[in-house]
């Protein structure tokens, strides 16, 4: 049984379906899915769950992502990004570094974002991009969302200058949305001219494959669950406990096992279940796994 997820490299102009559907092709797999949007024009990575682990695939999209990103200042765009058409210029010749820093500082943190208006997410039953391609005017929802840390590698000033930028922010989190909000506080505007994905939780960029790469041996890719939930708490049990949780049956709590969620494992190191380790001392399975 194939099971896992794989570290994949993204090229730009790619959509997440067309990922998907190369690797399913590769794997000679339906069972494949993504773990989180990432536009078609960025790069980087794109971790893909396959087999069972796709039932896994919420707790890696949950988890923090890293961005290198290139803002434009002084420019405008309908979508945030490259791939739009151009509303606006305004020069940006008056801009310092000393300022850019000032704004991004003021977005550091947990803050309000309002996705874009071209984007994936839901709005009365059809797709944000669906609508604006259709002419209508609809707003996402403002979300909260952290950015935990974002660096200013290098300013280039001008009247279109443009800033570098290395950013780790919360699941949610729309670096064009970002970059439009640096455009506004610079009274300039801006758009996101660049997106490299350097990381997804614990997958980073130096680790991930191309497509090309994947071909030649797909199966030695393939990244075992355990290992690519590296933060969550886990817990190695025999084979007749096993057993008994993929039949779906609560056990008596391993020693060492904390009250939570828990990925229970075999002796082989392959996932059993998904279990909630309760405070009444049993472990109840909540996703079962087949063996091996």
């Amino acid at each position: 049984m194939v099971c896992g997820f794989l570290n994949i490299l993204k090229p730009p102009g790619m959509t997440l379906h067309d990922v998907v559907q190369v690797v399913r092709r590769t794997l000679r797999l339906k069972a494949v899915g993504h773990t989180g949007t990432l536009d078609p024009a960025a790069a980087g990575v794109m971790v893909v769950a396959v087999g069972p682990a796709t039932r896994l695939a919420e707790f890696i999209e949950a988890t923090d992502k890293a961005y290198r990103a290139e803002i434009t200042l002084g420019v405008t765009t309908d979508t945030l990004d490259a791939e739009g058409a151009v509303t606006g210029r305004q020069s940006a010749a008056g801009v310092t570094e000393a300022a850019v820093r000032e704004a991004l500082a003021g977005l550091t943190g947990e803050i309000e974002m309002r996705p874009p208006a071209h984007s994936a997410i839901s709005v009365g039953g059809r797709r944000l991009y669906e609508r604006a391609r259709a002419g209508e005017q609809v707003q996402a929802p403002l979300r909260r969302v952290t950015v935990h840390e974002v660096w200013l590698l290098e300013f280039t000033p001008g009247e279109a200058a443009t800033a570098l930028l290395d950013v780790v922010c919360s699941k949610g989190t729309y670096v064009r949305s970002l970059a439009g909000m640096v455009g506004e506080r610079l009274g300039c505007g801006a758009f996101l001219s660049m997106l490299l994905r350097t990381r997804v939780g614990s997958h980073e960029i130096a680790q991930a494959v191309t497509l090309e790469e994947l071909a030649s041996d797909p199966l030695a890719r393939l990244i075992p669950a355990a290992a690519a939930l590296p933060d969550m708490p886990q817990v190695c049990v025999d084979a007749a406990t096993a057993a008994l949780l993929r039949q779906g049956r609560a056990v008596p709590t391993p020693e060492g096992t904390a009250v939570g969620r828990t990925l229970v494992l075999d002796e082989g190191g392959d996932i059993v279940c998904l279990a909630e380790a309760r405070e009444d001392g049993v472990v109840q399975p909540r996703k079962v796994f087949p063996p091996a």
